[in-house]
């Protein structure tokens, strides 16, 4: 749930009208303007924007390995305080180190082989200048301490920062979002999508009484000043964005299933007056799970366990522990995203933050441009839901239903080295570009090994746009170069434009990128024909006097004189 792109479905929940004059403006210019891509207003980015993106000589010649964090939460005065054990591998020559901390926070020192390190500030970023020899190859470490008061989240997830909540019994309810700001707002860290810790070990001090939860296992819990300080661990790599306290008066449920790669824990953390809820609740989880991993391949992170995490908002894909707010209603907050009635069968937070584990916790975009990597397949996970529960034909309405929500507005791939992404139509359109992908793959069987062998060969990595769009043009064998810079590089829908005359379809791919060359299937009095549109005109002889394209491939068409 990127916190920019899913502000469209805040857009879209409750304002059908708003949402059907949306999608015909985006028809309209689809159709109406020439120019294969729509004009764009020109983005104008700062220093703080290249701080942020680029992942530079300061960031590049180190490999963080490891994270050993300690904070302390302090809901009477809204503040943290703490320190971050980063260790690393020394990749080449040693240049100033970029660690990453938002204002407010302030960093107070930096700790290495026993000596204060210096450093400079320039925005959130701090150049930091090491106090022990760094040598090529060599494993090193340092220690950050910092306090502060992190901003406080406006509108979470969307808004993202801290959230100092209170439960329905008044006792304190602490998290945090940060997908969009990252975790720079609350915590130093190497802050940059490229590099992610191998492993975590989080230590979160919080009042007595509350239960303090994270990524991971627990491993211990310990007695502070008035405080518990509990332990918890990651044995695999993880995005900085998904390193998260959860601290409440929490209970938890615990359960197992077997999966492909044995047993499965399963473990539901929430609010103690909501266990019987939950109990109920989430008894889905279990079809969910074996649904991805029929599709996608093993849970990625069996050894960190699978949560569920109550939360104080809507939901986030925390890798091992997925915040959870849909109030356990099924649908999204009890709406249908679809509007075809199949979203109100299962609980959409459950589906889709859970879809993350495996795109965008698994295999995870290097920049923040390549957002579309983590929502568009996530998205699309929640049509093979419904296909599993209900078969292909549901799975199928979903997803079209879903277009209802695309404006087409800009092209879902983001300026780079400047930690922004693209549009929100990373989320549907997206899911409907993979749709019809597999519609042109025309193998269910194929498919599947194309989306299993995704989490296989980038098993646990952080990936490109470019990567993903060669491991599927390669292992479904087809020519989708144009395919992908139509839909991911164009903000508007191709065009087929047609003619019927004397038996003979005339047709040409138009409002497309240069070259676009995607086949598309047609329903004409005599069945279904496959065409191969260019932008040149071609010619078939078809039966009647009519046709319609396949609702399954998402495209416009308009037929001309």
């Amino acid at each position: 749930m990127a916190n920019f792109g899913y502000l469209v479905f805040v857009q879209f929940m409750g304002k059908l009208k708003v949402q059907f004059v949306s999608f015909l403006m985006a028809v309209f210019f689809a159709v109406v303007l020439p120019s294969p891509v729509q004009a764009q207003k020109k983005q104008s980015y700062t220093h703080d924007d290249s701080l942020k993106g680029v992942y530079s000589l300061e960031r590049a010649w180190w490999d963080v390995l490891h994270y050993d964090l300690h904070v302390a939460f302090n809901p009477t005065d809204s503040s943290i305080k703490g320190y971050n054990k980063i260790n690393y591998k020394i990749l080449a020559a040693a240049k100033p180190m970029q660690i990453d901390l938002m204002t407010p926070m302030v960093i107070d020192s930096i700790v290495q082989a026993g000596k204060k390190c210096g450093f400079r500030k320039d925005g959130d970023a701090y150049f930091v200048s090491c106090a022990a020899e760094q040598t090529v190859g060599r494993l090193q470490n340092l220690s950050v301490w910092f306090h502060g008061k992190p901003k406080v989240a406006a509108n979470p997830p969307w808004d993202g920062g801290i959230v100092w909540a209170r439960d329905n019994n008044g006792n304190p309810w602490i998290s945090l979002a940060c997908q969009g700001m990252s975790s720079r707002v609350w915590f130093p860290n190497k802050d940059h999508m490229a590099d992610e810790p191998d492993s975590a070990d989080m230590y979160f001090e919080c009042p007595a009484g509350l239960v303090a939860v994270s990524n991971g296992r627990v491993k211990g819990m310990t007695l502070g000043n008035n405080t518990f300080i509990f332990h918890w661990q990651v044995k695999n790599p993880i995005n900085n964005y998904n390193i998260i306290p959860y601290i409440g008066k929490y209970v938890s449920l615990k359960d197992t299933i077997v999966g492909l790669k044995g047993v499965l824990d399963l473990e539901y953390w929430v609010l103690n007056s909501n266990y019987l809820k939950a109990e109920k609740h989430f008894t889905q989880v279990k079809s969910m799970l074996h649904c991805f991993e029929y599709w996608f391949g093993p849970y990625p992170f069996y050894e960190d366990s699978y949560k569920l995490v109550e939360a104080p908002y809507l939901g986030m894909e925390h890798q091992s522990g997925v915040a959870y707010g849909n109030n356990y209603m099924n649908g999204y907050r009890g709406r249908d995203l679809s509007l075809t009635g199949w979203g109100l069968k299962w609980d959409f937070i459950i589906v889709h933050e859970s879809g993350h584990e495996w795109f965008g916790n698994n295999i995870s975009a290097r920049d923040v441009a390549d957002n579309w990597i983590h929502e568009s397949f996530t998205a699309y996970s929640e049509n093979l839901y419904v296909e599993w529960l209900y078969g292909k034909k549901a799975g199928a309405e979903y997803v079209i239903g879903t277009r209802k929500s695309v404006l087409n507005d800009k092209p879902m791939i983001g300026d780079y080295n400047v930690n922004r992404d693209g549009s929100g139509d990373v989320y549907y359109k997206g899911a409907n570009l993979l749709h019809t992908i597999r519609c042109m793959v025309n193998n269910d069987s194929l498919w599947r090994e194309t989306l299993t062998g995704l989490n296989t060969k980038f098993w646990h990595k952080t990936v490109t746009t470019a990567e993903i769009e060669n491991y599927i043009a390669s292992k479904t064998g087809l020519s989708l170069a144009k395919v992908f810079d139509q839909y991911l590089r164009a903000s508007n829908l191709p065009v087929m434009e047609y003619r019927i005359k004397k038996g003979k379809l005339e047709y040409h791919w138009t409002s497309c990128v240069k070259g676009f060359n995607m086949p598309l299937q047609i329903i004409t009095d005599g069945g279904v024909v496959e065409i191969k549109p260019e932008e040149k005109w071609k010619k078939i002889k078809i039966a009647g006097n009519q046709i319609k394209v396949d609702d399954n491939y998402f495209v416009l068409s308009r037929q001309i004189n």
